[in-house]
């Protein structure tokens, strides 16, 4: 009876974490480029009372043995990088990707962070920076006085000078992708690291190598579907509750077996 409520125990934690998992995702609905989370549990450990295949005093052999496992545990809790939608903003500084890739960003401690956050800004001396003021790496200078910014689906950025009607280009983005992003460290402030899991990034081009092309004036949305969210939702409500239950049941049937005594 004991074993039951601490296994039970275990079952509660673990559905705790789903709804913390859960809350997140819908807290983060309408943040741009979020990317959901999905939790995965384990089975913890078993108690072996008899092994299968012994034989009993009769001498013959037993076909399955007796196991009770004593609860679950949170193996992963993975990062879905599924493509959000992308919608369009008519901003020259929204920029999405439609791929893989993620956008190089320089922290102010000179580390490099990725997003898939496109929304830019422009600092006080034409600086391409997030919303946080940290600079696109390889940085880029919108020249002042310059109009029509644009970028190509390749990467391009180019702006109309003063006194000139041709588009002059002004620098390349660069995109990265990972061997395994869904291992990449989460900082907050829709900025990732890499980790040893993650692997190395690998540098290229818009549209080469697998990286994703840039739609200028978009701005990709999380890709939280809110119905799925809440049917998880009732599923770890619910589950919580039977769990409880089976501690409730743990406790009256040590009640009665502390009664026998009487």
């Amino acid at each position: 009876m004991i074993r039951c409520m601490m296994t039970a125990a275990t079952g509660m934690e673990a559905q705790q974490l789903y709804m913390d998992t859960i809350s997140n995702n819908l807290s983060n609905v309408n943040t741009t480029g979020f990317k959901r989370s999905k939790i995965e549990f384990h089975d913890l450990m078993y108690q072996t009372l008899r092994e299968a295949g012994v034989r009993n005093f009769e001498g013959s052999m037993a076909p399955a043995g007796i196991e009770v496992g004593l609860g679950v545990k949170p193996a992963a809790i993975q990062l879905i990088f599924e493509q959000g939608s992308l919608l369009e903003t008519g901003n020259s500084l929204d920029w999405a990707i439609q791929g893989e890739g993620f956008f190089q960003i320089t922290l102010p401690d000179g580390t490099t962070a990725y997003t898939r956050d496109g929304s830019f800004k422009r600092s006080n001396d034409g600086s391409i920076v997030t919303a946080s003021g940290f600079f696109l790496s390889p940085e880029m200078t919108v020249p002042e006085n310059s109009s029509d910014l644009s970028v190509s689906a390749d990467g391009r950025v180019s702006v109309i000078l003063p006194g000139e009607s041709e588009p002059t280009e002004i620098g390349q983005i660069e995109l990265v992708r990972f061997i395994n992003p869904s291992g990449l460290r989460s900082l907050g402030g829709n900025l990732y690291a890499e980790s040893d899991a993650s692997g190395r990034p690998v540098i290229s081009f818009p549209a080469e190598e697998g990286t994703g092309s840039i739609a200028m004036g978009y701005s990709e949305a999380s890709n939280v579907q809110i119905v799925n969210e809440m049917v998880n939702m009732i599923s770890a409500q619910r589950a919580f509750e039977i769990i409880s239950k089976a501690i409730q049941v743990g406790e009256d049937m040590m009640q009665v077996a502390n009664n026998l005594k009487r």
